[in-house]
């Protein structure tokens, strides 16, 4: 979806809500889904898909940032993540360390969301703090 403005915090929390609601997760039950806002606007939503082979699960966060290169952008403002249990969850280390790889990097705006409750905000450079990036490679040969 394209805004005229952005969204506020509670309707990025809403996207990742409603993307939660068709998660494919039939082993573990545990849902999440994620809208990412980009600069152009867009929020791009996604879900997460296991697997019978557990290690070819893919979350929620990881299958956003594939839509949204996919469809042109690489600049992400925030990211909400919501899962189907009380608390907030954040993103797992992979997640993280793939968002970690766009512009804004630890600056990235996080919301994690539970279905209830209170919702946490932070950056992805407090959940990954003395992280690696792409400028510990030298000069990038991709815009």
């Amino acid at each position: 979806m394209n805004l005229s403005s952005q969204p506020s915090a509670a309707e990025l929390v809403a996207a990742a809500r409603a993307a939660r609601d068709r998660a494919y997760a039939p082993y573990s039950g545990f849902r999440v889904g994620a809208a990412l806002l980009t600069e152009q606007g867009d929020v791009i939503t996604a879900a997460n898909v296991e697997n019978a082979s557990y290690g070819l699960a893919i979350c929620a966060e990881r299958s956003a940032v594939v839509a949204a290169v996919a469809a042109g952008s690489r600049r992400f403002l925030a990211i909400a993540v919501a899962g189907n249990g009380p608390d907030p969850v954040t993103p797992c280390g992979a997640c993280r360390q793939v968002l970690r790889e766009f512009p804004l990097g630890p600056d990235l705006e996080v919301l994690c969301a539970g279905e209830t409750g209170e919702e946490l905000r932070t950056t992805l450079g407090a959940l990954l703090p003395e992280s690696f990036g792409p400028e510990a490679l030298g000069p990038a040969t991709e815009p």
